[in-house]
């Protein structure tokens, strides 16, 4: 069962494509007609999004069938069918759009990570999400990087302490200090995290207690210097324009965590297409 917010997500989804009915296939396609529907790849990927897919065609018209023949996580190619759906032919055309836009784009975030989690085969580093999402996506993106590979940091604001750069600057600017505070204020059960810029803020940040240390934007010299500083003693993350080009290097200075945004924000949706046939 998809969660409340996505269920929601789904109803707006087809509001905006369907509020109004589908002209066009309301005076083609007559009311009684059956189809059949395949889901096809148009391109290597990984799978994202297929029971969000079948919820949407299941809210168009709960008599639609929808039938998986891959699952989320699977690596795909071109040609290759995923899913099918058959029932009313009208229903069919009316769900297409929204349902290939959720696989698409999820299946894009999937693929994407499984593209950095390829490169970072072999070294010891996660390669984790952000919070940089789609608004009201969060959850679907999130499940779409799980599926490729990677971890989730975050959900939301609730979901840890993550001391950032605005908070010291807020605060005082005091690393110390702001731990101590953090940690009092907040439930035990939930790790500490805090950025920092320099070598020096490592060393803050060890001594204050910290649990995870946020390498923010460091050189790669820098980052090798604080795991040597850290010794094991707390998790390191590398933050900060990680690119496909540059994530196996960071990930060779031997920090814990890579964190990044581009795998939601700037992935490529997954071509895929509905052929459809009586």
């Amino acid at each position: 069962m998809l969660p409340p917010a996505v269920q929601q997500l789904i109803a707006l989804a087809l509001e905006e494509d369907l509020g109004r009915g589908d002209v066009t296939s309301e005076a083609l396609v007559p009311l009684s007609l059956e189809a059949r529907g395949e889901v096809v790849v148009k391109a290597p990927g990984v799978l994202a999004g297929l029971e969000v897919a079948g919820a949407v065609f299941g809210a168009v018209d709960p008599g639609l069938s929808w039938q998986l023949l891959a699952a989320d996580g699977a690596a795909v190619a071109p040609g290759q069918v995923v899913a099918r759906v058959a029932g009313r032919a009208r229903s069919l055309l009316s769900a297409e759009r929204p349902a290939l836009n959720f696989l698409q784009r999820l299946s894009g975030i999937a693929t994407l990570t499984a593209r950095y989690v390829e490169v970072l085969r072999g070294t010891r580093a996660r390669l984790v999400d952000t919070r940089k999402t789609t608004p009201g996506w969060r959850f679907l993106e999130k499940m779409a990087v799980r599926a490729g590979g990677g971890y989730n940091h975050r959900l939301d604001l609730a979901g840890g302490i993550l001391i950032k750069d605005n908070h010291l600057v807020l605060s005082g600017n005091d690393i110390a200090g702001a731990v101590r505070a953090a940690r009092a204020a907040a439930p035990h059960t939930l790790r500490l995290e805090i950025e920092v810029t320099n070598l020096a803020g490592v060393e803050a940040a060890l001594a204050a207690g910290a649990e995870v240390i946020l390498l923010d934007n460091m050189s790669l010299q820098e980052m090798r210097r604080a795991v040597e500083l850290v010794a094991g003693r707390v998790l390191l993350e590398a933050s900060g324009g990680i690119t496909l080009e540059t994530v196996r290097a960071v990930a060779e200075t031997g920090v814990d965590l890579i964190s990044c945004g581009a795998i939601t924000h700037s992935a490529c949706a997954l071509d895929m297409s509905l052929e459809v046939g009586n």
